[in-house]
């Protein structure tokens, strides 16, 4: 039976609370008073979303709810849900005016999203257009949410929402084919033209940009006619279902411009004639050209492909003399390079020559020939020069991270660092780029630390050596198999009984010794808050020694990181062991450096070591997580149940992405958040800092049995 309907004087409480009116004054009779007259269900919608804005911003929630009675009656609750979404990351982004200035912009998004109620979400769809996107020709480009539909040519930008169509699935379709037009633009020379020089000649220059895009979108439409014609049926489809038509005054230009060997420089030829047409009415998966965001990207894209395609070229150069060495009548002149592009299967490739001999170009060379030959349409000669010796600026080839430690320093910028999400669970979505992450390298400190605890623990040592080496050669038996070494005599008696019932025997008589092979990695997360300085800094050192030492018998992969932050900003991941790190006396000296930092943010670690360990090769993968503490940021709201659903939702990501979590912790007060965090069977609480050291190797040698 449906709930009755909650009367004003229900509901003006609750809005006290959330909206903390005592506090605020906000009027929030009248909202009561609105809510009163909708259903249940709307009433239970609305007031969910007025307390998880409210998590964020008690203003916004309140602007949240002044028009949430009204826009209930007008649009999908989805699409609400989209609205209250966009409010939130926009002020995360930009601040409260920015997304009061959302909120009052209302009407608009009600009018746009009113008459069609099953909208695509860009949060839903997002991963399959990266996927779509990426696995067509040309630049690498991302997808992004914000305030237009336009690509910068890196970039493709779309809205929260696409709305126009009747069915969530046709809007899909709609944004896919965006999607597909915004690449074309990258992909057959659109963003080569110099836009705005191109249009500033007009009168209105505005207007010229608009009938050049139609220009454009008339040729880039047969160009994905040839490339990909199923999806330019569903756009025909989407068209019709639209009323999108061609006025026939733009007839001979469109005709002109199908013709497979149209270029940008007939839609600039044919912009004059454009230009004094009427109008010509945007189509349903047109967006918007804009010249500046191009020129932008374009400036900070070539110097550094140019310098970056030299070096490369100056390495198959030197590969090219070495081995031409070997022939004693072959002359010492640099090798002259050329490379051809050529489109096979509507994909770009380019043959190269050393010396008019072919050479097979590595992926990294061909990617930066593809992006120089979208942005020139061809490859310039000074672009196949090899560098020389000193002949190019490093801060162009190589990606140099910016001083972690100058964060705090001169003005603040997020340059270099990687930004990780962050699930609110007030909010029951994500702040999308929330923490800003840098690796840091631990000062390795080289004293007597590592040979000390190997001293104190050698018999302990030895005997996880053996314990560790009988792990490595375990073999185990597999039964039930056609052929094998022995009878398996469970099989043969369950064989025997089919046939008397007259059923046909199994012929998986065998049992087979299978000698275990281990293709494992695992990384292991350290807690180095403030809170582990003392006795639990010392136990985890001691532990990470014996860990290891054990570790090199097995030959497992693994990696050791450790963590601390102060608020989103300042997110701390400290390098102590990469996979590919040797266990040196670098490494060593690494652990015994490690050092106390700042609070226990966690989520954003666990996010970060969850793209390393599915960077590596390896059937299992583990991520051992050691700490003395609950999730906790003293400076923001991380501190409590924030803290606690974010690092369990960064946990459930690694988990969905196959990794098995588990974690190894000092407090005793764990159960209370622990099994909700890693689940009933994926963590041990130790009661004595002092059982560290021993029972992290016991953990380790469990869990990856």
């Amino acid at each position: 039976m449906a709930s009755p309907q909650l009367t004003r004087a229900e509901i003006e409480p609750l809005l006290d609370v959330w909206l903390e009116t005592e506090f605020t004054f906000h009027a929030v009779g009248p909202v009561a008073r609105a809510l009163s007259r909708l259903e249940r269900d709307e009433q239970d919608f609305v007031l969910d979303w007025i307390r998880r804005v409210a998590s964020t911003h008690i203003t916004l929630a309140f602007h949240f709810a002044k028009r949430a009675p009204d826009l209930i009656r007008r649009l999908d609750p989805r699409a609400i849900e989209a609205w209250a979404v966009q409010l939130c990351d926009t002020y995360d982004r930009a601040g409260i005016y920015a997304a009061l200035s959302i909120a009052e912009q209302v009407d608009g998004y009600a009018r746009a999203g009113q008459t069609h109620t099953e909208g695509a979400l860009f949060d839903d769809i997002a991963g399959v257009l990266g996927n779509f996107v990426r696995g067509l020709a040309g630049r690498k480009l991302k997808i992004e949410q914000g305030d237009g539909i336009y690509t910068d040519s890196e970039k493709i930008v779309l809205p929260a929402i696409t709305t126009r169509l009747p069915s969530r699935d046709d809007n899909f379709k709609l944004t896919k084919a965006t999607v597909a037009l915004l690449w074309a633009q990258t992909r057959f020379g659109t963003l080569r033209a110099d836009l705005a020089a191109a249009c500033a000649g007009y009168p209105h220059p505005g207007r010229a940009l608009q009938q050049f895009n139609a220009l454009e979108t008339l040729r880039l439409t047969a160009c994905i006619a040839r490339e990909l014609p199923g999806l330019h049926r569903e756009i025909q489809r989407l068209m019709g279902i639209l009323g999108d038509t061609l006025p026939g005054e733009w007839q001979p230009l469109a005709e002109r411009l199908r013709a497979s060997d149209a270029q940008v420089e007939d839609s600039l030829a044919l912009l004059e004639r454009a230009y004094h047409l009427p109008d010509f009415p945007a189509w349903c998966f047109q967006g918007e050209l804009r010249p500046d965001a191009v020129a932008a990207a374009r400036a900070q894209r070539l110097d550094k492909e140019k310098a970056r395609l030299r070096v490369k070229l100056a390495q198959l150069a030197d590969e090219h003399a070495a081995a031409k060495a070997q022939d004693a009548a072959a002359p010492p002149a640099p090798p002259a390079i050329d490379a051809t592009p050529r489109e096979e299967n509507g994909a770009l490739d380019f043959d190269i020559t050393l010396d008019g001999a072919p050479v097979a170009p590595p992926d990294d060379v061909k990617q930066l020939l593809t992006s120089v030959y979208l942005d020139f349409g061809d490859i310039p000669p000074d672009y196949l020069v090899p560098a020389g010796e000193g002949e190019y600026d490093p801060n162009l080839v190589f990606d140099r991270p910016e001083d972690p430690d100058a964060v705090w320093h001169g003005t603040y910028h997020e340059k270099g660092a990687e930004l990780y999400p962050e699930w609110d669970h007030g909010r029951q979505h994500y702040r999308k780029n929330w923490c800003t992450m840098r690796e840091k390298a631990v000062a390795p400190v080289y004293d007597g630390f590592v040979r000390d605890t190997l001293d104190r623990h050698a018999g302990l040592v030895r005997h996880l050596r053996r314990k560790f080496e009988a792990l490595r050669d375990e073999n185990r038996f597999e039964k039930r198999q056609a052929q094998g070494d022995e009878i398996d005599l469970d099989a043969l008696v369950e064989a025997l009984a089919d046939a008397r019932d007259g059923r046909e025997m199994s012929d998986r008589l065998f049992v087979r010794l299978h000698r275990a092979e281990r293709n494992i990695a695992v990384a292991f997360l350290v807690d180095m808050s403030g809170s582990t300085k003392g006795w639990i800094n010392e136990a985890e050192r001691e532990a990470l020694i014996l860990l290891c030492e054990a570790l090199e018998l097995l030959g497992d992969r693994y990696a050791i990181y450790g963590f601390s932050g102060t608020t989103r900003k300042r997110c701390e991941l400290f390098r102590i062991k990469t996979f590919d790190d040797r266990y040196d006396d670098e490494v060593k000296a690494r652990i015994s450096g490690i050092r106390p930092q700042e609070y226990t943010r966690m989520g954003f670690a666990l996010r970060h070591m969850t793209k390393l360990l599915n960077q590596v090769e390896a059937k299992t993968r583990v991520l051992v997580t050691l700490s003395d503490g609950r999730p906790d940021d003293y400076f923001d709201v991380y501190r409590g149940q924030y803290g606690v659903e974010d690092t369990r939702m960064a946990l459930l990501e690694a988990a969905r992405t196959g990794i098995h979590p588990f974690c190894i912790t000092l407090d005793r007060d764990a159960r209370d958040y622990l099994p909700h965090m890693y689940g009933a069977a994926r963590y041990i609480i130790l009661d004595d800092v002092r059982q560290l050291p021993v029972k992290v190797t016991d953990i380790y040698r469990r869990i990856t049995t």
